[in-house]
């Protein structure tokens, strides 16, 4: 396989779900990095089935030739009641992830959120979306958690999100313009910017110059479509299976992977499915996302 124009790299949620635990519940950590190896990757996230002290998960991934690139931080910023606490707890993350060698901090906003604010309770069924005063507590919390991530060497990059605040092109939009592009970077993720209602080519054009880290997930559209008429919500969604690796699903990603490589871009990407294992093998899925991934880019080098 020819040598792909950026880092390549897979979430172990493809094996162990984060918002649907029973997904992988029995996988094991080094069923993960071991079918990671397998594959030829050299890049993972944390995922919770990793062990949690740095010089045993440095040693685990080291000997396989993986580097932790980055891991998911939540953050509850439109609250400010809650912002030294959040910060403090940023901080911390970011020396985790600075002494495990990682380059970007996954960050997202759960204010509001139906699954994710702790604040939530059961009964409640909408996500509740942010006012004047919350975007504007948000950005703030955002450029002081970014200008944290920069003490350490490392980039904040927001991950737009199903079912959290920050979710359709509109939103994404807004939270680019009140953020310091100096700060304050982008997660692009294909999958929920399609979820969300974009089109994701259009996202990475938009916001190109503050993308420094790369989702890449599927989403099946009939699956979707279903979704939207029963009105479920994000996590239902993601139990019937509406994200999958590229090339299993609907998006286009012929012009996505030709944009990335006209801009030259040189940061990392990761493979996503986050469906069952037990339905979607992670190793078989994957193998196949990379071998279109390959193709697809063969196709455009022509």
């Amino acid at each position: 396989m020819r040598e792909l124009p950026f880092k390549l790299g897979i979430h172990p949620i493809n094996w162990v779900g984060e918002d649907v635990k029973e997904h992988g519940a029995e996988t094991t950590f080094e069923q993960i990095v071991n079918d990671i190896q397998a594959l030829g990757l050299t890049g993972t996230e944390m995922g919770r089935k990793y062990p949690q002290d740095v010089e045993v998960l440095k040693k685990e991934l080291s000997t396989r030739g993986i580097s932790l690139v980055s891991q998911w931080k939540s953050v509850l910023f439109s609250d400010p009641a809650y912002r030294e606490e959040e910060l403090a707890a940023y901080r911390k993350h970011a020396q985790f992830l600075k002494e495990m060698g990682s380059t970007v901090i996954s960050t997202a906003e759960v204010g509001g959120s139906l699954h994710f604010d702790p604040r939530r309770s059961s009964h409640e069924k909408e996500v509740l979306h942010l006012d004047e005063a919350g975007w504007q507590s948000l950005a703030e919390g955002l450029n002081l958690a970014g200008a944290i991530a920069q003490e350490y060497g490392l980039k904040l990059t927001y991950h737009h999100h199903g079912g959290t605040v920050v979710e359709s092109p509109e939103e994404i939009d807004t939270l680019m313009e009140l953020t310091d592009p100096s700060l304050v970077y982008l997660l692009f993720d294909t999958g929920h910017a399609y979820y969300g209602g974009a089109d994701p080519l259009t996202v990475l054009r938009k916001h190109y110059d503050r993308i420094a880290y790369i989702h890449l997930k599927d989403i099946r559209q009939a699956v979707l479509d279903e979704a939207r008429v029963e009105q479920v919500d994000f996590v239902t969604c993601i139990r019937k299976g509406v994200f999958t690796v590229p090339g299993d699903g609907c998006l286009d990603f012929s012009p996505i992977f030709q944009e990335l490589m006209t801009r030259e871009y040189s940061g990392w990407a990761m493979l996503e499915g986050e469906q069952d294992p037990a339905t979607h093998n992670p190793y078989a899925y994957a193998k196949e996302a990379l071998h279109f991934i390959h193709s697809l880019l063969s196709i455009e080098s022509r």
